[in-house]
């Protein structure tokens, strides 16, 4: 079972699966990341994972890339030092920032732009 929480914080659009992420999980998780694609700054909060594998860590992946296809901006939050490990063995974090908490992820971001 897989809980999607959504936030905002600091006007950041906060994303924060719970649960393992797995075959059986990300059609929820990839769902989930279809309906964010257009927010401008998202941060995703892998924090509550205790479990990854390669169909989820997929899914991870073609989110951030059709978010920044809509011109968006995307950095992963994640305290988990196994998971951290895989992300940055399978080289994701060379693609998007892996940050150890919401505040690293958050100022990795661009800032917003400014209203016109």
């Amino acid at each position: 079972m897989l809980d999607i929480q959504l936030d905002e914080v600091n006007g950041f659009k906060v994303c924060r699966p719970v649960g393992e992420l797995d075959a059986f999980t990300v059609s929820q998780f990839r769902q989930a990341l279809a309906e964010l694609a257009s927010t401008p700054r998202l941060i995703i909060d892998m924090s509550s994972v205790p479990f990854v594998d390669s169909a989820g860590l997929g899914a991870l992946i073609g989110g951030i890339r059709r978010a920044r296809e809509l011109g968006g901006d995307v950095s992963v939050c994640c305290n988990r030092p196994t998971l951290v490990r895989l992300l940055r063995t399978t080289g994701f974090d060379r693609i998007v920032t892996v940050a150890e908490t919401l505040d690293e992820a958050a100022a990795a971001l661009r800032p917003a732009e400014p209203a016109s």
